[in-house]
């Protein structure tokens, strides 16, 4: 275990301090005594309370986990060097390149926030939900945890409880479900194969094994490859039937899934596109389950 030192907590403001409101998708206005964040904008970032960031910054707490280190990483978008050294600050090792990596670059963040005409959502190699913007939610509903820790779209989709609340239905697939399926459970083989040490994917792989009989047939088939793109419509609430396209991109130097729909501009899909977005709730991209 690292040796503790240095101050957690003026680290802490620092970062706060340093990091522009609108590159977390707050709004600009109104008048503010910093131009960073404010400790409750931290804490809804985070998916903690506000009177813990204050113990934190206050030196009243000093050994937070290694789930409530990497949610304040992600919501204070440090880079990975800055990432380790809060791990190490706080008495943690830093996360191992052996594990699946649930950290999302300053840049993929700001992209994710700044992307408005599109939901857009960032995924790990396991598939579980890391960060993602308000149309998303519009459009897919507010992401829950499916299980223990994260959101995870495997996990959701072999149990059926799918990621969001009161979000859209899937009412088809330009690759059919078998096929989604099949693609999705050889994508996860691989990455399990890449990542033989990490005991979230392995508990991942297991839970599913032992409670989906479909997930189990296609996880003996042995199939392995990459998931791909598709076309999907999906059936709002709000907007009714939209038809998007879905696609996954990879981001440089990590294997974050970046994943957006999009629609063509003067579609019909974009016009409903539009109206979900003047129907959302302006918040910040939060994290609903710290690590």
């Amino acid at each position: 275990m690292p040796t503790v030192h240095g101050d957690l907590g003026a680290l802490l403001r620092s970062w706060r301090d340093r990091l522009s409101p609108v590159d977390v998708g707050l709004p600009a206005v109104g008048v503010r005594r910093a131009a960073g964040l404010r400790r409750e904008e931290l804490a809804a970032l985070a998916g903690l309370s506000v009177d813990y960031v204050v113990r934190l910054e206050q030196g009243r707490a000093r050994h937070p986990s290694a789930q409530v280190t990497g949610a304040l990483a992600r919501a204070l978008q440090l880079d990975d060097t800055e990432r380790d050294h809060l791990f190490v600050v706080a008495g943690l090792l830093p996360p191992s390149a052996q594990d699946v990596a649930t950290h999302v670059p300053p840049g993929v963040q700001r992209l994710v926030t700044r992307l408005e005409e599109f939901p857009v959502a960032v995924f790990s190699a396991a598939w579980d939900l890391l960060t993602w913007n308000p149309l998303w939610t519009a459009l897919l509903g507010a992401p829950v945890p499916d299980g223990p820790g994260r959101p995870n779209l495997v996990r959701a989709h072999f149990s059926g409880a799918g990621l969001g609340v009161a979000g859209s239905c899937i009412v088809s697939r330009s690759v059919g479900v078998g096929s989604f399926e099949a693609s999705l459970v050889a994508d996860l083989r691989r990455v399990a194969g890449r990542y033989p040490a990490d005991r979230r994917v392995a508990s991942l792989v297991s839970g599913l094994r032992s409670s989906s009989p479909r997930f189990l047939e296609l996880w003996d088939s042995g199939v392995v490859c990459e998931h791909q793109s598709e076309r999907k419509v999906m059936r709002s609430e709000l907007a009714g039937d939209v038809e998007l396209d879905c696609d996954v991109f990879s981001a440089a130097g990590s294997d974050l899934r970046i994943v957006a729909y999009t629609a063509a501009a003067g579609s019909e899909a974009a016009a409903k596109l539009d109206f979900l977005r003047v129907s959302a709730v302006t918040a910040p991209v939060t994290d609903p389950v710290p690590g």
